[in-house]
């Protein structure tokens, strides 16, 4: 993974753990642990994936619905 990619993982992954915050009222460490054990982010983290070149809120959906249903829809 260049370090443009790592960069650009690492400010979703800080908006996505700041949403997690907001949506269910979680603190820091249980979003952080929450978000780097899913499966979404295994994905961000695939270059070849992709997925780090969307959006945090499109990005975000996946991660709500890995969490609230068990799978990433």
């Amino acid at each position: 993974m260049t370090q443009d990619i790592q960069f650009q993982v690492e400010c979703l992954a800080a908006e996505l753990a700041e949403m997690l915050i907001n949506e269910y009222g979680w603190d820091i460490r249980h979003a952080l642990d929450e978000l780097y054990s899913s499966d979404t982010f295994a994905k961000l983290n695939d270059p070849e994936c992709g997925l780090y070149y969307q959006g945090a809120v499109y990005i975000f959906q996946f991660l709500k619905s890995e969490i609230e249903i068990g799978k990433i829809a």
